[in-house]
């Protein structure tokens, strides 16, 4: 058990933990000290949900961390916008460590503290928002991997107003096309990355990039309508309470029906809460393609994103790197 006061020891110092930040079934999140650095996020594998796991289980805690660390190592200083910076890593108590940038608050956070206070996001913030997000998938993309688990939660928001990709335990490596097991949340997932391609196997998930595209879709919707949820997410999400277990949603592919990805109502609020913003239409266009049904009906890479996002915000392509 961890205490605030206690030392973690890293690669490259000495971490004093300070309070408790974030928790979940993998990992906990501290505000953690180290001598003439200043504050950081010291994410730590959450060992006592760990202990409580089937033994056959058990590895996930340390995978997700280890390739979290993997991905993050791999990317110079020039390609890691909109990507939360790794400071330092290295094992606590045997499992793996990250000293991440400290940033204020998630974006769901955020955005919630704007409601609050009657500030409205508005197309055009929602659009920028896109762009980054869509630029740190880029960058997820081009070393290898597909996210899988994009939702506003694992956004955190900067000192300048930025947002930054965090908590890459979920990636899977791009080059292997087989199916994999379940993974991500599914209030947020694409229809391939909940309902299983091979629905008798825990390893029944045929997902590519184009799955964090939906994601992306749904967080468009999100921010433009100032935090609803798509139905047929939130369905999801209710059906994988009702019937989901570690190997995903098998049984509700026979005993759920979802409501359409984007019902005619919801296009109609889409557009009323962007009214008065250049470029709505366009920006329903970018909605529809990103929520398509079918990956293949999807845009199939950053750029063609890139594109639909310059139509609706009335400018020159911004190439996502």
């Amino acid at each position: 058990m961890l205490h605030s006061g206690d030392i973690v020891t890293l690669g490259r110092g000495h971490y004093r933990l300070r309070e408790q930040l974030a928790g979940s079934s993998y990992g906990l999140v501290w505000r953690a000290e180290r001598d003439g650095f200043g504050p950081v996020a010291l994410k730590l594998v959450n060992r006592a949900q760990m202990a409580r796991a089937e033994p056959a289980l058990r590895a996930r805690w340390s995978e997700c961390a280890a390739r979290e660390i993997a991905f993050l190592s791999s990317l110079a200083p020039w390609d890691a916008r909109h990507v939360v910076r790794l400071l330092d890593h290295g094992l606590h108590e045997g499992l793996p460590a990250l000293a991440l940038e400290l940033h204020d608050g998630d974006l769901a956070a955020h955005l919630a503290a704007r409601n609050a206070a009657g500030r409205r996001i508005g197309l055009v913030q929602a659009l920028a928002w896109t762009g980054q997000v869509n630029a740190a998938l880029a960058t997820v993309h081009r070393h290898g991997w597909r996210y899988l688990d994009l939702k506003p939660a694992n956004l955190l928001v900067d000192g300048g107003g930025s947002l930054r990709l965090a908590d890459f335990g979920t990636n899977r490596s791009l080059h292997d096309s087989g199916a994999h097991s379940y993974a991500g949340t599914a209030s947020w997932q694409a229809p391939e990355q909940f309902f299983p391609t091979l629905p008798d196997t825990p390893v029944g998930y045929v997902t590519d990039a184009r799955a964090d595209y939906f994601s992306l879709g749904a967080l468009l919707y999100y921010l433009v309508t100032d935090g609803a949820t798509l139905r047929y997410c939130s369905a999801c999400g209710d059906a994988f309470r009702a019937y989901g277990s570690t190997n995903g949603c098998a049984d509700a592919t026979l005993r759920f029906t979802l409501p359409p990805i984007l019902a005619d109502d919801e296009a109609a609020h889409f557009l009323a809460c962007a009214d008065g913003d250049t470029g709505v239409a366009a920006a329903l266009t970018l909605l529809r393609a990103l929520l398509a049904r079918r990956p293949q009906d999807r845009p199939p890479h950053a750029l063609a994103i890139s594109r639909l996002l310059a139509a609706a915000q009335g400018g020159p392509v911004r190439c996502a790197a």
